[in-house]
């Protein structure tokens, strides 16, 4: 398979890890187009046999903290998402299913960054322990304490959203 084919092919989950770190649809498709232009730039620094995603992560993620800081400095927010985004979905199941996926994503966006960032490489992208904390540049232990108290975290806002 070619880069471009590959990359292509983890494209979703991409958008997903994006979307998880800006906490908005809009800046997380922005993040996840400048990630995919600067490894497809750096295209030659990715080392075949390795994991695509992982080495996609790792950029996406300096990309964020470097916008992060940017932000900081000018004092900057971002808009809340729209609130129409969802108009047009049909019938009391996808009704629900869309209820229950805003409270999960309220739940999400409400963790610290770093139990945030632990669980979507972990839980909804399915790294491995080892994989997720090559990713965040992080012991394995710091890492399955972020999982830890992410999840009962979760559990706790779940609760709550119920």
């Amino acid at each position: 398979m070619s880069f471009e084919r590959d990359l292509l092919a983890i494209l979703p989950r991409l958008r997903r890890f994006a979307a998880s770190l800006s906490r908005d649809r809009a800046d997380g498709d922005d993040l996840c187009q400048a990630a995919l232009e600067r490894g497809l730039k750096a295209r030659d620094q990715w080392q075949p046999g390795t994991r695509l995603d992982s080495w996609m992560y790792r950029i996406m993620r300096n990309l964020w903290i470097d916008e992060a800081r940017a932000r900081q400095r000018a004092a900057q927010t971002f808009a809340p998402e729209e609130a129409g985004a969802y108009v047009g979905h049909a019938g009391d199941r996808d009704v629900e299913a869309h209820m229950m996926l805003s409270d999960v994503d309220r739940a999400m966006q409400a963790l610290p960054q770093e139990q945030r960032e632990a669980i979507a490489l972990v839980l909804v992208e399915g790294l491995s322990y080892k994989e997720a904390a090559a990713v965040l540049g992080v012991p394995m232990g710091t890492l399955t304490s972020r999982l830890v108290r992410g999840r009962g975290a979760l559990l706790e806002l779940m609760g709550e959203a119920a």
